[in-house]
């Protein structure tokens, strides 16, 4: 969801699968971030707001972006994907 509720949740079950590797997170202005300050109490983690019009100050997310939509064109659901062609995405994206 892009609701605030459910990104916390996302952002706290990712933040348990990286561990001590979650240093920082660094996100946009959206309604989906409204509760960063629990996330940042829960997770021990940094949460900085990025500029607006500044793709630049998220960059991991902004190439990662660039490299899906080689694969996904925007617009198509990833629902249309077959597993094979998800697995063939992870690895290059992981690689």
């Amino acid at each position: 969801g892009r609701d605030s509720q459910s990104m916390t949740q996302a952002v706290l079950e990712l933040a348990s699968q990286l561990q001590d590797k979650l240093k920082t997170l660094t996100v946009d202005h959206g309604k989906e971030f409204a509760n960063y300050q629990a996330i940042e109490q829960l997770t021990g983690t940094q949460v900085y707001f990025a500029h607006a019009y500044s793709p630049h100050e998220r960059g991991s997310n902004e190439n990662r972006n660039r490299v899906l939509r080689r694969f996904i064109p925007k617009g198509q659901a990833i629902e249309e994907l077959s597993e094979h062609q998800l697995v063939q995405i992870n690895w290059y994206l992981n690689s």
